[in-house]
């Protein structure tokens, strides 16, 4: 599981002609799952982000997470994390899960975040074509991977 992980300030995604998740503070993820990708993956990326310590405390460091902050996290399906360009100019996505297994597997993250971190989770529609909004904070970007711990 493949996740790159943006401090924002806001953030929301459209599909469809309407907004399916919004967030003022927090963090936006995009979310790539692999075929070989877990149970135990999803709880290490989930537990790996909700404890990320990128936010300023009042002395300017990096010590607070999304939860010490109050922030939201707005999550998106990102198969194209996965999209491997070494050879020609198309990228081949041979490397991501099948649509079923990554739906699964993306809910399940995400039930991580809410269930067992107590985040809110906003989240865009699997599968469809969105349109992501958002305004880094920082800018601060991470990529979160669970292949490599």
């Amino acid at each position: 599981m493949k996740v790159i992980v943006q401090r924002v300030k806001n953030a929301s995604v459209t599909a469809n002609g309407e907004i399916s998740g919004e967030i003022d503070h927090g963090l936006m993820l995009l979310v790539g799952v692999t075929h070989s990708d877990q149970e135990k993956d999803v709880q290490y990326t989930a537990d790996k982000i909700a404890g990320l310590r990128i936010f300023e405390d009042s002395n300017g460091k990096m010590n607070l997470s999304v939860s010490n902050t109050g922030g939201s996290i707005l999550s998106v399906s990102q198969f194209t994390l996965y999209g491997d360009v070494r050879k020609g100019r198309r990228p081949n996505f041979m490397q991501a899960a099948p649509p079923e297994e990554a739906e699964r597997l993306f809910d399940a993250f995400n039930d991580r975040l809410r269930s067992v971190h107590g985040l809110p989770v906003e989240t865009g529609v699997f599968g469809a074509m969105m349109d992501v909004k958002l305004t880094n904070d920082g800018p601060v970007t991470l990529i979160v991977d669970s292949i490599e711990k």
